[in-house]
């Protein structure tokens, strides 16, 4: 009786680089995330092995585990204690600082400065493992030569001896360094152009990537050493590569910023270790990144007083308050059809404001162009800032000066009432930190604030009353 041998078939399939979701044949649209033209082909070997996932087997053998499961009081926790960075803003945004083992994804549009802050992250690092006995720092770039980022390194001041720098694409000539160098923390820049030889596709296709990150996890966890990894992202925001990218790494950072502002953000919106509500703030020069523990300097211009047409206000960043000076201006115009320019706040909010001030205060600017604006690139968008932003308008269309000292938050409604906001007690205190000693607010939830030394509380229930108080000779 003859016997046939099965030999090992590649299969076609269709992945979503957006979602991962699997198609046996080509889609225009994903039925998963709907998104379109996000299907890519790859082929999958029904024998298993790196290249696809294979079969799984109807049934699984028991193994004798190789760590035995002990109760909970017994696990040390010391191993996953976050060790700082040296950049605190960065440790603010992790929860403390980097954990062994962790996978940290940071992405962010090109020129924003994610290259220039984990270089300023990698000496700092490597410094502090020097002082500690630690092993050395291995930052990996796979985007620039050796060279480019030693030019980089030298004009931020980031040169440590204890920094290892290699140019590498390939994913085994990577894994090699790290077992020769057994780094105490590895950066690689960026994921999308690592490719392994093992695996088909080029480099930043949803295999390579998808495989990529598998083989950089894998090695964290068995080393306990914490990788950083620079993601791109995608022309809508997102980060390019499969979906599943962002569920195996243990964080996920957004850096944000206008490329022509010196401003940057850093948000985390996954985070297993700390919390995914706290932002980092960062000025980008010519001399490198700063982290700024008190940005307020980007965000005021020097002149507060006297001058129509401002008024502060404090946003919410997560838990972190922010803040913001919003600049309205109102001219005539020499157009047909006035302009509505604005800058850092939400046009539609603008408009609503606009309109509100027409029909309740009687302020028209139905026939002059409005320009409003925030100081330093910052971005206020949330609705707290409408009262802001009315007072703004109002101090530039009166060319009358706000008070002295003044800063306003609330929502502005429809028929004019002031409504409440979260974290009232929040944007106060940061308020009252840099000098501001009279604060206009919603009525709703007033009675529940705490007076704070040398800022006078205003609450307010209407519109009319909010511009009263912040212009008393109006």
């Amino acid at each position: 009786m003859s016997t046939t041998t099965k030999t090992a078939k590649a299969r076609t399939s269709y992945v979503c680089t957006d979602c991962g979701w699997n198609s046996p044949k080509w889609l225009g649209q994903c039925r998963e995330c709907r998104a379109w033209g996000t299907l890519e082909e790859f082929t999958e070997s029904t024998s298993g092995g790196i290249g696809g996932p294979g079969r799984i087997p109807a049934t699984a053998t028991a193994i004798r585990p190789t760590v035995a499961a002990r109760p909970i009081a017994q696990v040390s926790a010391e191993e996953a204690r976050a060790r700082p960075t040296g950049v605190g803003e960065l440790d603010r945004v992790l929860g403390g600082g980097v954990v062994p083992g962790a996978v940290v994804l940071l992405a962010g549009e090109p020129g924003v400065g994610k290259s220039t802050l984990l270089l300023d992250v990698a000496a700092k690092a490597a410094a502090a493992s020097r002082a500690r006995g630690l092993g050395p720092v291995l930052y990996v770039t796979g985007e620039e030569s050796a060279s480019q980022v030693r030019l980089r390194a030298e004009r931020i001041g980031a040169i440590d001896p204890a920094l290892l720098l290699a140019a590498e694409t390939e994913l085994g000539a990577l894994l090699g360094h790290v077992q020769d160098a057994t780094p105490s923390l590895l950066v690689v820049d960026s994921i999308q152009t690592v490719a392994s030889a093992q695996v088909e596709g080029g480099a930043g296709g949803v295999t390579q990537v998808r495989a990529v990150a598998s083989s950089l996890i894998q090695v964290a966890k068995e080393r306990a050493i914490p990788v950083l990894l620079v993601g791109h992202v995608t022309k809508d925001g997102g980060i390019a590569g499969p979906r599943v990218l962002e569920h195996l790494v243990d964080v996920v950072c957004q850096f944000e910023g206008d490329r022509h502002a010196r401003l940057r953000l850093l948000r985390a919106v996954k985070n297993r270790y700390g919390p995914t509500d706290e932002v980092g703030c960062f000025d980008l020069g010519e001399r490198g990144i700063i982290g700024l523990a008190d940005p307020s300097g980007l965000f005021l211009s020097a002149a507060r007083s006297e001058v129509p047409g401002t008024c502060a206000t404090v946003t919410l960043e997560g838990r972190r308050p922010m803040p913001v000076e919003i600049q309205a201006l109102v001219a005539g115009t020499a157009a047909g059809s006035p302009r509505r320019t604005t800058s850092g706040v939400d046009h539609s909010r603008v408009a609503m404001a606009l309109a509100v001030l027409a029909a309740r205060l009687r302020v028209d600017t139905s026939t002059t162009d409005v320009y409003v604006s925030t100081v330093g690139g910052a971005r206020a968008v949330e609705p707290a800032t409408d009262l802001a932003v009315a007072i703004a308008v109002v101090s530039a269309a009166q060319n009358l000066p706000t008070s002295p000292g003044l800063v306003a938050f609330g929502e502005v409604g429809l028929t004019g009432e002031v409504r409440a906001t979260v974290g009232v007690q929040r944007r106060l205190a940061e308020a009252a930190r840099l000098g501001f000693d009279r604060a206009i607010v919603p009525l709703a939830g007033s009675e529940e604030l705490r007076e704070l030394q040398g800022l006078q509380i205003l609450p307010v229930a209407h519109l009319g009353e909010a511009v009263g108080a912040a212009l008393p000779r109006g």
